[in-house]
């Protein structure tokens, strides 16, 4: 008995010590960017590297908002994420509950439609979406940003099968009581899938918040540039300012660390979820 449970501390140890290391590997970029953006210039270039800087140029984080126009594109990356997301996970969640709970013609047919776009990479379709937002007039807006990407099939796919777990029975007696299909939605199927909802917003956040080559594509006027595009234009034709790319890039990651923070609870239950249902 007392060699097994020594056996067990051991194991245990040498997991915390493994899952540590892998920990410490997985925030050395996050570190490194730091550093280098507080970095003089001069150390930025030197060998062997230096992990800790010699002076901390705190002011780097400032001067890089200042060069990049920043804030604006702070601003358009908000609303594009912001309204993206919203559209993405409401879609989602109503096209779900009806492939899940209604039984209508062609459902199975259609669903698999869905689920063969997986298949299609975007770059196939964004000439045909690109012509498409410019006819009717929302190239080179925000708005084009937004409403193209907004639906999509990976997180249809994952409403449903979420949803194929909330019994029929309880719908059907909310019917029976003289609710609406839209108060069965929002008063029951909603407040059951939260798990569900924080998986989607925190995948949906990441996506669009990241996304360069959507709005690469989409937006040529400066006053529309997303985070990620302004960080591309951090790169100089001959020299490139690392100061710059690093500060404003962490910075850039704060809006997207907040999200999970405020979700992760449900986040990883909801993944955890995904996984067993059929």
């Amino acid at each position: 008995m007392g060699v097994t449970t020594t056996q067990n501390k051991v194991v245990k140890v040498l997991a915390f010590v493994f899952i540590l290391l892998m920990a410490l590997v997985a925030l050395f970029p996050f570190y490194w960017m730091l550093v280098t953006a507080v970095k003089p210039v001069g150390e930025i270039f030197a060998f062997p590297p230096k992990l800790w800087p010699g002076e901390f140029h705190w002011e780097n984080f400032g001067l890089a908002l200042e060069r990049a126009n920043f804030f604006t594109y702070f601003k358009n990356s908000v609303i594009v994420t912001f309204f993206s997301t919203l559209i993405t996970v409401c879609i989602n969640l109503l096209a779900g509950f009806a492939f899940s709970k209604y039984n209508f013609k062609g459902k199975e047919f259609m669903f698999l439609i869905v689920l063969s776009t997986l298949m299609i990479p975007m770059q196939v379709i964004m000439i045909p979406v690109f012509i498409i937002a410019s006819r009717i007039g929302i190239r080179n807006t925000l708005l084009g940003v937004i409403i193209p990407p907004c639906a999509e099939a990976f997180g249809l796919f994952m409403s449903r099968q979420f949803m194929n777990d909330i019994p029929n029975e309880l719908l059907e007696a909310a019917r029976i009581d003289g609710a609406t299909e839209f108060q069965i939605f929002s008063r029951i199927v909603v407040p059951n899938v939260r798990p569900l909802i924080s998986v989607l917003v925190i995948f949906t956040v990441m996506w669009r918040w990241n996304d360069l080559q959507w709005p690469l594509i989409m937006l040529s006027s400066d006053k529309y540039f997303t985070v990620q595009l302004g960080l591309s234009n951090l790169n100089g034709a001959q020299y490139v300012n690392w100061n710059d790319i690093m500060s404003a890039s962490l910075i850039s990651i704060i809006p997207v660390l907040i999200i999970f923070l405020i979700f992760q609870r449900d986040f990883v239950e909801g993944m955890a979820a995904s996984g067993i249902k059929g």
